[in-house]
């Protein structure tokens, strides 16, 4: 198989200790195991034990949001040196969920993206447009967005690596899906033939194999989903895989929409038309 033809097929770095094709398959959907990225629990280790006091998910919440913005300088300077230091851009993992909301396709998303490429090792198969064959003017694209020094600075790698680390501490400590280790979430997308793997699509309820992008929004309802595509996906996605659910930060307008961040690859799902 040609890496010129399938970037699916590259390796990138990888700091969860288990191989990008691995984590990419069904195999690991059905038997996940739990996943740590390199150092951060350890650089951060008195954030983990403040978190280890809280009484409840909005306190964790409160003490998780206070400590990165201690940390990264996410608030606005209150005595700035110079109006340059006060109109200072300092990109947050906040920032970049709110951006992810509006358009995933945006230099934020790009951001997003590469983050899972740099920690997950698994790279990217749309934004904007298909990633198929490179060098291409949609793979430039995406690599000048997720380099972009407006949204790629202030150490926001390090930034959502807590953030991942965080969510899966508290899917841990809080359960809000109960005691599985999956979570039952829906899908909805367009132009589904391209993202299919194994299977057919036909009439009625089709169980498929599709390949979704490396970072992905579900919902957690099948009326939320039916908003955004003409096909239906209701996949059993591990809990290992997610980033971002609703309640997990106070301050993130995502709550309201039920959305769901997780990371892609291969999904057995049962898809039908919406």
């Amino acid at each position: 198989m040609s890496h010129v033809e399938h970037p699916h097929t590259w390796y990138t770095t990888n700091l969860v200790g288990v191989p990008a094709h691995v984590l990419a398959s069904t195999e690991f959907n059905a038997h996940p195991v739990a996943l740590h990225i390199v150092g951060t629990r350890e650089a951060h280790a008195g954030l983990f034990a403040l978190l280890e006091t809280s009484r409840d998910a909005q306190e964790a919440s409160e003490m998780f949001i206070h400590y990165l913005s201690l940390a990264f300088g996410l608030q606005p300077a209150q005595d700035p040196a110079s109006p340059s230091e006060a109109r200072r851009w300092r990109a947050s993992y906040i920032k970049l969920l709110q951006s992810w909301g509006v358009d995933s396709n945006g230099a934020p998303g790009a951001v997003l993206k590469g983050w899972v490429e740099s920690r997950f090792g698994m790279v990217p198969c749309f934004h904007q447009a298909r990633l198929e064959r490179f060098p291409s003017p949609a793979w430039v694209r995406y690599m000048e967005e997720k380099a972009s020094s407006r949204f790629h600075n202030n150490c926001i790698y390090q930034q959502l690596d807590l953030l991942y680390e965080y969510c899966q501490w508290a899917l841990r400590r809080f359960k809000p899906f109960g005691e599985s280790g999956h979570v039952a979430l829906w899908r909805g997308i367009n132009h589904c033939e391209e993202q299919v793997v194994q299977g057919e699509l036909g009439p009625g309820r089709r169980h498929l194999v599709v390949m979704l992008n490396n970072l992905v929004s579900f919902a957690q309802q099948v009326e939320q989903a039916e908003c955004f595509g003409d096909w239906l996906l209701h996949a059993q996605v591990p809990l290992v895989k997610l980033l971002f659910y609703p309640g997990l930060l106070s301050q993130v307008p995502l709550n309201g929409e039920g959305e769901v961040l997780a990371i892609g690859g291969q999904y057995e799902v049962e898809a039908r038309r919406a």
